[in-house]
C-alpha cells in the first residue's frame, strides 16, 4: 500500500481497532502548510520566477465525494452542513470490513484488509465529482459501446457459471447461469482483458490492478506531487497499492504523436491559458480502460492555483465511440505539508509482486490434482470475485442510501 504519513490524520481508526470496536472511523486530512514564498496574502496566487502561475506542492482532496451523483440527488450539487454531519456520523459507525464472510466459504478471508488499513475521509460540500451532466453521472454508453461490454460480459459469465456464487446468484454473477463448466474456458477474451476472469492461465487473465496496471488517467485519487519548469510540468501520483506512476507534460504547441503510436498514459501536451495549465491528452492504449472507454479516450485536463492552499483540478472526458457526450469532474486539491508527508514517486508493486505469480502456480497445482482424482474441477472455483473484503454482504454507503 502506498506509505502516507499525512499530518493532522486523526489516528483513531487503529486505536478503535487496538480496542476491539472494529468499527471505521472518520478520518480528516489537514493541511498547516503555510503560503508559498512569493505570495503577498491568503488571497494571492503563487508565481514561478520566470512568471508562470506556481502549481507546485503536494496536493491532496481532503473530502469524500463519490464520482457520480446518487440519482436521489437528482440535480442538486451541494449538500447541507445537516446532511454532511449525518453522513460522517453513520460512516463513522459502520463496520466496515472487519466483518467476515460465511465460514468455511471461498469468502472466509474476506476481511484480509479490513479496517486497520482503511480510513474514511469527511464528507465534502458537493454530491458528485461530476459537473456536467446537471445530474452528476457518465452518460450512456453508445450502442456499440454496450454491444461491446455485453460481448465480454457473456464470456466473463461463462467462466464463472460452474462456481457457487453463480449457484447461488451472487451479484458478480447476476444475470448468468449455473451449470457445468463452460468449453469457453479455452477461449481467448472476446477483447482486451482489464478485469478480473475465473482462470489464471497467464497475466492477461487477471486484472490490470492484479497486474500492477492500475495507474492511469484519468486519476481521482488525488494525492499528487507537482514539479514544474520552464518548459515542463512533471506530476506524480500515488495510486493503489504501490502503483504510483509519473507524467511529463511538455508545454509545448508541437502537435501530438501519430494515431499509430499508443502509449498506457497516452500523449500529453501542455499551454497556459491565463492562470491556468490546460493539457490535451491523447493516443491512450488499446489495453487501457476506464469506464468502457480505451484508445479512444481524449481528456482536456485544467489545473488552476485559485490561491495559495487550493488548486483545482478539472478535466473533461470524451470518447464519442464509448460515451454519448463528452462529461466533466472538477476537484479542489489542499496543499500538504511537504516535510510532514511520506510521498513515494517510484513505482513499487511489481517488486514483491508474488501474489500474482502464487496465483499461477496454485492454479497449476490444483490443475494436477483434479487431473489425478484429487480435489475439486478447478472451474468450479471462483477465483475472480471471492475474497474481494467486507464479507458476504458489505455495507452500503450511507451517502448512497436513504436513511
Amino acid at each position: 500500500m502506498g506509505g502516507r504519513s499525512l499530518s493532522g490524520m486523526r489516528l483513531g481508526v487503529i486505536l478503535a481497532a487496538l480496542l476491539g470496536f472494529g468499527a471505521a472511523v472518520v478520518a480528516e486530512v489537514t493541511q498547516d502548510a503555510p503560503p508559498k514564498e512569493g505570495s503577498s496574502s491568503s488571497t494571492s496566487t503563487p508565481t514561478t520566477a520566470w512568471g508562470d502561475p506556481d502549481l507546485e506542492g503536494l496536493w491532496n482532496d481532503a473530502y469524500q465525494t463519490p464520482l457520480q451523483r446518487p440519482q436521489r440527488f437528482g440535480n442538486r450539487e451541494f449538500l447541507t452542513e445537516a446532511e454532511r454531519a449525518d453522513i460522517d456520523e453513520r460512516r463513522g459507525a459502520m463496520q466496515g470490513r472487519d466483518r467476515r464472510g460465511r465460514q468455511n466459504s471461498e469468502r472466509d478471508v474476506a476481511g484480509a484488509y479490513n479496517a486497520v488499513f482503511e480510513s474514511t475521509k469527511p464528507t465534502g460540500t458537493r454530491t458528485s465529482l461530476i459537473v456536467d451532466p446537471p445530474d452528476g453521472r457518465i452518460p450512456p454508453l453508445t450502442d456499440a459501446a454496450r454491444a461491446r461490454r455485453a460481448t465480454y460480459e457473456a464470456f466473463r459469465l461463462a467462466l464463472l457459471q460452474a462456481t457457487v456464487t453463480c449457484k447461488e446468484q451472487e451479484a458478480t454473477c447476476r444475470g448468468g447461469k449455473y451449470g457445468p463448466p463452460s468449453l469457453r474456458r479455452n477461449e481467448t477474451s472476446p477483447i482486451y482483458n482489464t478485469e478480473r476472469l475465473n482462470r489464471s492461465d497467464g497475466p492477461e487473465d487477471r486484472s490490470l490492478a492484479e497486474r500492477c496496471l492500475q495507474s492511469g488517467l484519468p486519476d481521482f485519487a488525488a494525492f499528487l506531487r507537482i514539479v514544474q519548469s520552464k518548459h515542463a510540468v512533471s506530476i506524480a501520483y500515488d495510486t493503489g497499492q504501490g502503483q504510483g506512476w509519473q507524467r511529463v507534460v511538455p508545454i509545448s504547441s508541437t502537435p501530438h504523436l501519430p494515431s499509430s503510436v499508443r502509449q498506457w498514459w497516452g500523449d500529453s501536451r501542455g499551454h497556459w491559458e491565463g492562470k491556468t495549465l490546460v493539457v490535451d491528452v491523447t493516443n491512450f492504449s488499446l489495453k487501457g480502460e476506464y469506464a468502457g472507454s480505451r484508445d479512444g479516450l481524449h481528456l482536456v485536463e485544467r489545473f488552476t492555483r485559485l490561491n495559495p492552499d487550493t488548486l483545482q483540478y478539472e478535466v473533461t472526458v470524451d470518447d464519442p465511440a464509448t460515451w454519448t457526450r463528452s462529461w466533466t469532474v472538477k476537484q479542489e486539491l489542499r496543499l500538504q505539508h511537504s516535510k510532514a508527508n511520506r510521498f513515494y514517486a517510484e513505482p513499487r508493486c511489481h517488486e514483491g509482486n508474488y501474489g500474482l505469480a502464487g496465483m499461477f502456480v496454485n492454479s497449476r497445482a490444483e490443475e494436477r490434482a483434479f487431473a489425478a482424482g484429487r480435489g475439486p474441477d478447478p472451474a468450479t472455483r471462483d477465483n475472480a470475485s471471492a475474497g474481494g473484503g467486507g464479507g458476504d454482504r458489505p455495507e452500503a454507503d450511507p451517502f448512497q442510501v436513504e436513511r
